[in-house]
C-alpha cells in the first residue's frame, strides 16, 4: 500500500529540478517511479556527495529512506529541510507522508489539517488526510476528503486506490457492527470502480457466509479464475462452504482438489491457505491420524507458525484434548497477543475444559480487542446462561394398557451462587388412579439440593426430599435422597456414580404399598474419535419389601451425523429380581431386552433464537421374560420445540412404548406432555 498511496514522485522531484538541471538524475527517478526504493536510495546517496545542497536529490532520498523503512530518518531529514526552506509546500508534504510512513497517525492529522488551511485544494494534501483518517479507522470522513481528491484530479488512479480499501475498511467495520446491507451496499460502489474486485469480492463472500447465504457466496468463488491461483482460492472458499453447509465429506473433496494443484515450486499466502484448508478438512472428517501426520510436515516446513499452532490446537479440540488445545493457543499468543484465533480458540479450549472463569476472562479480552465479535459473543452468551438462574415446568399425561393413568407437574429451579456451588430445588405434583380397581392415590414431593463443582472434571450433585401420599386407605410421608459424583476420568469419557432414595410411584396400588427403592448406580459413557460411542449402566435396588433388583444396560452407537446429531446403535438390558412377586410388580428372575435404535437431534442449545428444535428416538427389538417365548418390541420417543429467546424455550413431547419396565412387564405405556424452560435474573460469572 505504500507504494501505491504515495505520492505523485515524479512531479514532486522534477517541479523541483530545475535548479539543478546540471545533475541528471533522471535514473534515480525512474527507480521510484518503478519502486525500486533500495537502489534509488543508493543513487541519490551518490548524488548527494557530487552536490550535498542538492534539495530534489535531498528529497528523493528522503522519500526512498522512507519507503525502505527508514521512517525516523525520513521524517528527520525532511524536518531540516523545512527549517532551511519553511515556506516550501512540497517539503511540507513529503513531511507530513514521513509520517504516515512511521505510523504516527494522530501527529499526520494535526499536520495535514494545517496544509489544508494553507492550500485547501491541494490534492496530494486532501489524499494524504483522507489516507490518514483511514489509518485511524475513521472511514466516513476518509471517504469525504478522497471524494475531494478526485474533485481536484477526477480518475486519479492513486485516489482512485484508495478510496476502495477506504471503501473497504468502511464496509468491513460495518460488517462487524451487523450492519450487512450497509456494507454491501459500500462494496457496490467498489465494484463501479472495479469490476469484480477481488478484496471487495472476498469481503462481500464473507458477508454473505455470516448471512448463511451459501449460493450468493458460491457464485462468488466461481468469479475470477483467470488462473491457477484463482481456482485454487476458489476450491479452498467452496470447500469451507461444504463444511458450513454440513457436507464434510464435499468439503474434503474439494480441498484435495486444491492440493493437487498446488505448484511445487511457489511460496505464497494462498499456498499455506490451501495447505491449512486440507487439513481442517481432515480434522472434519475426523481423519485425526492423517491431519497429525499433515500438521508435523507444515512444522518441518514453516516450523512454528501461528497458523500451524491454531491447526494443531483445532485437532486436540476434536480429539477430546482440551488442555492441548489450550498449550498451543497460548503459543500464539506468546507470538501475538492480539491473535484472534489465539484469543477466541484459547477461550473455546477454557470451555471444552470446564475452566470456566478463564473462560469468561478470554471471551472478554476477545471482545476488547475485537468488539461486536459475533462467535465470542454467542460463547459470552452460552458461559453466561450456563450461571443464570432457571426455571422448568413440566406437566404431563400418562396411561398404559393396565388401565393406570396420572396426571403430573413437575417444578424445578437451579439457582448459581458462583461457578462451583449451584442451589436446586423441585416440586411434584402427582395423582393417579386405576379405572379399573377405582384406586387412586395423590402425592406431592418437595427436595432441595446442593450441586458443588469440587474440581474441573468432579462435580457433586446432592439432594433431599419429603413425600407426602394421600388416598382413601393411607396417608404417610417418606424420606427421599439423592447422592452422585460426575466424573470425566479421561478424554471423552464420563462417569457417574450414585445412590438415591426414591418412593416407587408408577401407579397407585404401589404408592399404597410404599415401596422404597434404595438404588446404588453407576453410568458409564466412552466417546471416541472415530464415531463410535459405548454406554454402560448399572443398578442395585434394595427395595423395602426385602427384595433386590439387578439391571444392566449396555449401548454401542455410532455417530452417523454431527449437526443435526443422527446416530444409531444396538441395545442390551437385563434384570433380574432375587423374589418373584408378580401379582404386585413385575419382577421376574430373569428378562433379556434386545434392540436396535436409531434417534435424531437438534440441540435447543446449539441453534438461534426463533427456531425449532427436535429430537425423535426409535428402537425395536425383542425381550425375552424367564424362558417365555420372545416378544417383539418398539418403543417411540419424541419431542418438538421452539425457541422463542435465548431466555425462553418450549417444547411439547411424546412417548410410546410396550417395552416392560422395572414394575410392570406385558403392557404399552403413552406419556404425552408439555415442558417450558425459562431462564431469568442475572448470570452468577458477572
Amino acid at each position: 500500500m505504500k507504494e501505491k498511496l504515495s505520492l505523485i514522485i515524479l512531479i514532486i522531484c522534477l517541479n523541483i529540478s530545475s535548479l539543478f538541471s546540471q545533475v541528471n538524475m533522471d535514473k534515480g527517478f525512474k527507480m521510484l517511479e518503478t519502486g525500486d526504493f533500495k537502489n534509488a536510495k543508493l543513487f541519490f546517496e551518490t548524488v548527494l556527495k557530487e552536490t550535498p545542497n542538492n534539495k530534489t536529490a535531498k528529497l528523493c532520498y528522503g522519500r526512498a529512506l522512507g519507503l525502505t523503512g527508514s521512517t525516523q530518518e525520513a521524517t528527520s531529514l525532511f524536518s531540516k529541510l523545512l527549517e532551511k526552506y519553511p515556506n516550501d509546500f512540497e517539503i511540507k508534504l513529503n513531511y507530513a507522508e514521513s509520517l504516515l510512513w512511521g505510523k504516527e497517525y494522530p501527529k499526520a492529522k494535526a499536520y495535514y489539517t494545517t496544509l489544508l488551511k494553507e492550500q485547501p485544494n491541494s490534492f496530494n494534501a486532501l489524499l494524504g488526510y483522507a489516507n490518514t483518517l483511514s489509518n485511524l479507522k475513521d472511514y466516513v470522513p476518509a471517504l469525504e476528503y478522497v471524494n475531494k481528491a478526485l474533485e481536484v484530479s477526477p480518475n486519479n488512479p492513486n485516489a482512485m486506490v484508495s478510496r476502495k480499501f477506504i471503501r473497504l475498511g468502511l464496509a468491513d467495520q460495518l460488517f462487524k457492527q451487523e450492519e450487512h446491507n450497509k456494507a454491501l451496499s459500500i462494496l457496490e460502489d467498489n465494484f463501479k470502480d472495479f469490476k469484480d474486485d477481488k478484496q471487495s469480492l472476498q469481503l462481500q463472500t464473507n458477508i454473505y457466509l455470516s448471512q448463511k447465504d451459501y449460493e450468493k457466496a458460491k457464485i462468488n468463488y466461481s468469479k475470477n479464475l483467470s488462473t491457477k491461483k484463482d481456482s485454487i482460492i476458489s476450491l479452498n472458499g467452496l470447500s469451507l462452504i461444504a463444511h458450513l453447509e454440513k457436507n464434510d465429506r464435499t468439503a474434503l473433496r474439494l480441498s484435495e482438489k486444491a492440493i493437487r494443484k498446488l505448484p511445487s515450486d511457489e511460496e505464497a499466502p494462498y499456498i499455506e491457505r490451501t495447505k491449512e484448508r486440507y487439513v481442517q478438512a481432515l480434522v472434519w472428517n475426523k481423519k485425526n491420524g492423517l491431519a497429525k501426520t499433515e500438521i508435523q510436515k507444515l512444522y518441518n516446513d514453516y516450523g512454528e507458525r501461528n497458523w500451524v499452532h491454531a491447526l494443531n490446537a483445532t485437532l486436540q479440540i476434536y480429539r477430546g484434548n482440551a488442555s492441548e488445545s489450550i498449550n498451543y493457543y497460548q503459543k500464539i499468543l506468546d507470538n501475538d497477543t492480539k491473535s484472534f484465533d489465539g484469543n477466541l480458540g484459547i477461550a473455546n479450549a477454557f470451555f471444552a475444559n470446564t475452566q470456566l472463569k478463564k473462560t469468561y476472562a478470554a471471551v472478554k479480552k476477545t471482545l476488547e480487542i475485537f468488539p461486536n465479535q459475533k462467535d465470542a459473543i454467542s460463547l459470552e452468551k452460552k458461559l453466561l446462561l450456563q450461571f443464570t438462574p432457571h426455571i422448568k415446568q413440566r406437566f404431563n399425561y400418562s396411561y398404559d394398557s393396565g388401565d393406570n393413568v396420572s396426571y403430573a407437574s413437575n417444578t424445578s429451579i437451579e439457582y448459581p451462587l458462583n461457578t462451583r456451588f449451584t442451589l436446586t430445588s423441585s416440586l411434584d405434583f402427582r395423582d393417579t388412579e386405576n379405572k379399573n380397581t377405582g384406586v387412586s392415590t395423590s402425592a406431592i414431593n418437595f427436595n432441595g439440593g446442593l450441586n458443588y463443582v469440587l474440581l474441573p472434571r468432579l462435580k457433586l450433585v446432592s439432594s433431599i426430599g419429603i413425600n407426602k401420599v394421600d388416598s382413601e386407605n393411607i396417608s404417610y410421608n417418606q424420606f427421599s435422597a439423592n447422592l452422585a459424583f460426575h466424573i470425566k476420568p479421561f478424554n471423552l469419557q464420563n462417569l457417574e456414580i450414585g445412590y438415591s432414595k426414591q418412593l416407587e410411584s408408577f401407579n397407585a396400588d404401589l404408592l399404597n404399598r410404599r415401596i422404597v427403592n434404595d438404588n446404588y448406580y453407576a453410568n458409564y459413557n466412552i466417546n471416541t474419535n472415530f464415531n463410535f460411542g459405548w454406554f454402560n449402566q448399572y443398578f442395585l435396588t434394595q427395595l423395602s419389601d426385602g427384595n433386590q433388583r439387578n439391571l444392566f444396560f449396555t449401548s454401542l452407537y455410532y455417530n452417523f451425523m454431527a449437526d443435526p446429531v443422527l446416530k444409531g446403535g444396538l441395545n442390551y438390558q437385563f434384570i433380574t429380581f432375587n423374589q418373584q412377586v408378580p401379582s404386585i410388580y413385575f419382577s421376574p428372575e430373569k428378562f433379556n431386552n434386545v434392540e436396535i435404535f436409531l434417534e435424531l437431534l437438534k440441540d435447543a442449545n446449539n441453534i438461534l433464537p426463533e427456531n425449532w428444535y427436535y429430537w425423535i428416538s426409535g428402537a425395536t427389538g425383542f425381550q425375552f421374560i424367564e424362558d417365555n417365548s420372545k416378544q417383539l418390541t418398539y418403543r417411540i420417543q419424541t419431542r418438538l420445540g421452539y425457541k422463542f429467546s435465548d431466555r425462553f424455550f418450549a417444547h411439547v413431547f411424546g412417548q410410546h412404548t410396550n417395552i416392560a419396565s422395572a414394575t410392570v412387564g406385558g403392557f404399552t405405556f403413552t406419556n404425552l406432555g408439555i415442558s417450558l424452560k425459562w431462564y431469568f435474573g442475572k448470570s452468577a460469572l458477572k
